[in-house]
């Protein structure tokens, strides 16, 4: 199949939130490569807000049979204002993450940033909500795939945050509760032991496969810090993260 004929699909499925099947299971050829051209195609007329990052975790990588994370773009017609509620009915089986979330302060790119640089770039590190969505049944895919569907990307809430010399960002903890329900409990650490070092990663794969970096005013979702918790109407998220607050999802 053609990457323009895959682009079209996987845009096709978001607008009318069907389900489809993993183009790899008819064209294993299908590669992250391949993946992220349909994803450059995508990406071309829209508004990009900022960049997110998917399986930051080795437990997460070994699911998907691969042994790096994978990037994706945020779209500026997906960020939900805090308090605002989020309508499921657009989404096929959203589900929702935690997530450290850096607001670049200035221009950042090249083949060997580090964390270190990373930091001295980041204007706020702020506590998030990501809404992911799989446009495949039963969120099955191989990597191909996911670089293709824009690594399962939904809607995002970004709060107000904090100066990054003030936080130990590996020791960060958050707690994430569904309905006044614990589901799980994390730190900075789970998110490839260092956040600010998955976006270092995230800027020397820009630079190596799209000639960029990240942007002033940009935001970077550093990936999940627990797992997806499942979503439905009538649920309520909330993400406590200590020093920075927080953040709640209402859905409906």
């Amino acid at each position: 199949m053609q990457l323009d004929e895959i682009a079209r699909r996987l845009d096709e499925a978001r607008q009318n939130a069907s389900a489809i099947t993993p183009f790899s299971d008819a064209d294993p050829e299908l590669d992250m490569t391949a993946g992220y051209r349909v994803q450059r195609r995508r990406r071309a007329e829209r508004t990009i807000a900022g960049w997110k990052l998917a399986l930051t975790s080795r437990a997460k990588q070994q699911q998907v049979g691969v042994d790096t994370p994978l990037y994706g773009f945020l779209e500026a017609g997906d960020a939900l204002d805090p308090g605002q509620s989020m309508n499921l009915d657009a989404l096929i089986a959203p589900r929702a993450e935690p997530e450290l979330v850096f607001v670049m302060g200035d221009d950042i790119a090249g083949p060997s940033v580090t964390a270190v640089q990373v930091l001295a770039a980041t204007a706020t590190i702020a506590p998030g909500i990501e809404i992911i969505d799989s446009r495949y049944r039963d969120y099955r895919f191989a990597p191909g795939d996911l670089a293709a569907d824009n690594t399962s990307a939904g809607a995002y809430l970004v709060g107000p945050g904090g100066v990054p010399q003030n936080l130990d960002l590996p020791r960060l903890g958050v707690v994430l509760t569904k309905n006044g329900e614990l589901v799980e409990t994390a730190a900075g650490a789970a998110v490839m032991g260092h956040p600010a070092a998955a976006v270092a990663w995230l800027v020397r794969q820009l630079h190596v496969h799209e000639g960029m970096g990240l942007q002033r005013g940009q935001v970077v979702m550093s990936g999940g810090l627990t797992s997806a918790v499942p979503i439905s109407a009538g649920d309520t998220v909330t993400a406590e993260f200590a020093h920075l607050g927080a953040l709640t999802l209402i859905c409906r």
